[in-house]
């Protein structure tokens, strides 16, 4: 009798994993002759009981399909109120638990309004697995986006992965799904099983995870980020009134799975709590003030570096969980080290388990490969035209800088995400709608992006790495500018290296080079970067760009980064350079901690750290670095000696004088020009014994002689070292 309470198509669809609206057929239903049915689907069970609130008992419900679906005809009395199912599995256990399909809509109108707006601050509270406790009940609040899909259900540990048993509920004004599932607990495995648009069904992780698997193991996990109790109050208080363009600003730039690994234990990794003894006090010793995290999204493929990001909410579970890594973040924070990572809004993989073809559709990239495939790397550029993507990754962004008190964002491959163009052959992209090679989308969407980051999170920065020459990459929204707060030098970059891999004897030959970045050095608020990516792909290590034999490439190196530390622009220098590792940068390995054996590594390492405390010590270094008055050239165009003198100068009147000689000629009694009368010293000397140098030093006090001396009315007398640099101030 109680088979014809409902109807066979709609069994069948249920059965088969392809009814679209579960919440209309499961649970408490009115039928259309009047009588009320309670369903419930449990593949698992053997007998299912109804127990109505208040009831001493449960009554038992019919099977109505030997799969597991059970029927009840209610009474009156039986459809209001709260129920429970209780179960019976085919071994005998029992166990009981409110019905998901009783609770009415999770999510409010206004979520929705601002997502479909994209303006949602806030949607990782909304979206994603979050631990709720509803109706006096415990368990898992989910929701996810996907529009165009057919059925979508939560699969786990849960209900044995099986897509017919938590179909979720459709809420069509948005395209969200949403379910409550009562006992559900954290640490649960999970993903979405979505009935695509073409009715396939495929498997997802959760877009909005805030913790997941990785490598081969794709699974989100079910965690609560209202647990951890914060120890740096004192930061995140003086972080909103730092004035980041007045302060000194050196990055330490870390790959974490490989910056020392544990050979003893199977080449693991570290975990978060033994970077926090190793790497924070190794760090702040060098007098590095932030240190830049590399791959710190969830990201399957460890050759990627981690910019092939799969998990936008969750920091990876290679080194421990989310409160793991906040505790490591917290602990930085309490030393005065900042924290940024590193951030990948321009594109993302193709993997089955991913953002690609989420719904069956093309939902967070384009569906012209012209515009939504990013050819270099094989991946998928976002849709930023479409409110939606574009609110996934601005609340992303915010939820670093907020949820893990993320002191910065280096934002990845901004070139990529300016121009349609880029990387593609005529005919291969789509004009805008003016005919141009601008993505105005994109624009629109980091302008956005730096608006809300910098208006809610004073303090924090937003840092472009971009390789081209688009104006105003740095500048202030409302001033015409993109809005983000730093961009990186790459012409520097290219320009110095380049200058320095050439032979001490042709190097007069190539003196523009090295002088040209001041022609452009406040054109953007830039920092100057020696990064991950000029140590791979069979580019050699930094001391292996050097020339010369072995002295000359420790030489040439310890020159080249006091000249960097003096040149106007915040600092970063990827891990292994600060000790000269020979060997290229591989993901697979620790740095080469062995050479530590060798002076000359512990000496430029000794350079490193009193380049950074020099430059955070004194403001004429780092105060005025996007500011004109902050440089003056003494000599630049010294092109046969290959010398570069000059002065760094703060508002203070504070003054660093530099000279660098890019030859092994020693310059004895060289004469500088400096501005006032007094007595000098050496406040740095690359060619001193402590640095692995041959001792061309200055005596204690150099006493200054009137006379004009480029374009100075004083000087000094000194001798420059050989592939050397000195830095001298007025006692």
């Amino acid at each position: 009798m109680t088979r014809n309470l409902s109807p066979q198509p709609e069994v069948l669809a249920l059965l088969e994993a392809r009814h679209g609206n579960s919440f209309g057929f499961l649970g408490r239903q009115r039928l259309g002759d009047g009588r009320a049915v309670a369903r419930t689907f449990q593949p698992t069970a053997l007998r299912a009981w109804f127990w109505h609130e208040g009831a001493m008992s449960g009554v038992e419900a019919e099977k109505a399909h030997h799969y597991g679906l059970f029927e009840l005809l209610l009474t009156e009395e039986q459809m209001g109120g709260r129920y429970e199912w209780e179960y019976e599995s085919f071994e005998g256990h029992r166990w009981r638990v409110r019905d998901p399909y009783s609770f009415g809509p999770l999510l409010g109108e206004q979520d929705m309004y601002y997502f479909r707006e994209g303006t949602h601050r806030r949607l990782y509270d909304c979206l994603g697995a979050h631990p709720k406790t509803l109706d006096g009940v415990a368990g898992m609040q989910f929701a996810v986006w996907a529009p165009n899909a057919r059925r979508v259900s939560v699969v786990g540990d849960f209900n044995q992965w099986d897509g017919r048993v938590n179909p979720m509920r459709l809420r069509i004004e948005s395209g969200i799904w949403e379910i409550f599932l009562p006992g559900v607990g954290l640490g649960a495995h999970y993903k979405f099983e979505v009935l695509n648009a073409e009715g396939h069904p495929v498997t997802k992780s959760d877009p909005f995870a805030f913790f997941s698997q990785h490598g081969t193991q794709t699974a989100s996990l079910t965690f609560d980020l209202e647990q951890y109790a914060w120890s740096d109050g004192e930061w995140m208080m003086e972080r909103r009134n730092r004035n980041l363009y007045a302060s000194a600003m050196s990055i330490y730039e870390v790959h974490p799975g490989s910056w020392k690994r544990v050979p003893h234990e199977d080449n693991r990794w570290q975990t978060w709590g033994e970077m926090a003894d190793d790497l924070i006090p190794y760090v702040t010793s060098l007098g590095f003030t932030h240190i830049e995290l590399m791959g710190m999204s969830e990201h399957p493929f460890d050759g990627s570096w981690g910019y092939q990001v799969t998990g936008y909410y969750a920091p990876t579970s290679r080194f421990g969980n989310p409160d793991e890594f906040r505790g490591f973040v917290d602990r930085c924070h309490q030393v005065g080290l900042g924290v940024i990572l590193d951030w990948v809004p321009g594109h993302f993989p193709k993997d089955s388990h991913g953002l690609a073809q989420f719904d069956g559709t093309a939902l967070f990239e384009h569906a012209d490969p012209r515009q939504g495939e990013h050819q270099d790397w094989g991946t998928l550029i976002f849709n930023y035209g479409r409110n939606e993507v574009r609110n996934f990754l601005v609340a992303n962004a915010l939820f670093w800088l907020k949820e893990y008190h993320i002191d910065g964002l280096r934002v990845d491959a901004v070139a990529s995400m300016l121009y349609l163009d880029y990387s593609r052959n005529e005919g291969e992209w789509v004009p805008n709608a003016f005919g141009g090679r601008e993505n105005l989308d994109a624009i629109a969407f980091m302008k956005e992006l730096n608006r809300v980051c910098y208006e809610e999170n004073p303090g924090t920065t937003i840092i472009a790495e971009e390789s081209t020459a688009w104006p105003g990459v740095s500048k202030p929204v409302d001033s015409g500018g993109l809005g983000f707060g730093f961009k990186w030098n790459m012409g520097w970059m290219n320009d110095t290296l380049s200058y320095m891999e050439h032979e001490p004897v042709h190097r007069k030959y190539h003196h523009g080079e090295a002088t040209f970045s001041m022609l452009y050095a406040y054109d953007e608020n830039f920092i100057l970067v020696l990064s991950h990516d000029e140590v791979v792909h069979g580019k050699g290590s930094m001391i292996n760009k050097m020339p010369g034999d072995r002295w000359q490439k420790f030489a040439n190196l310890r020159m080249f980064y006091a000249w960097m530390w003096a040149h106007p622009g915040k600092k970063l220098l990827f891990m292994g350079g600060e000790f000269g590792q020979w060997n290229e940068w591989s993901h697979e390995r620790s740095l080469d901690w062995h050479l530590f054996l060798g002076a000359e590594h512990a000496g430029l390492q000794k350079l490193v750290g009193t380049l950074n405390h020099l430059y955070t010590g004194h403001p004429a270094l780092h105060e005025s670095c996007h500011q004109s008055g902050g440089f003056q050239w003494l000599d630049a165009n010294d092109a046969d000696g290959s010398l570069f003198v000059f002065v760094r100068l703060a508002p203070s009147g504070e003054k660093v004088y530099v000279v660098v000689n890019a030859t092994p000629v020693p310059r004895k009694g060289y004469r500088m020009g400096v501005a006032e009368s007094g007595v000098y010293r050496e406040l740095l000397n690359t060619d001193a014994g402590e640095f692995g140098g041959s001792n061309v030093l200055n005596v204690p006090a150099m006493l200054s002689t009137p006379g004009e001396w480029q374009q100075q009315p004083h000087s000094v007398v000194l001798d420059v070292p050989p592939l050397g640099a000195v830095y001298l101030g007025k006692i």
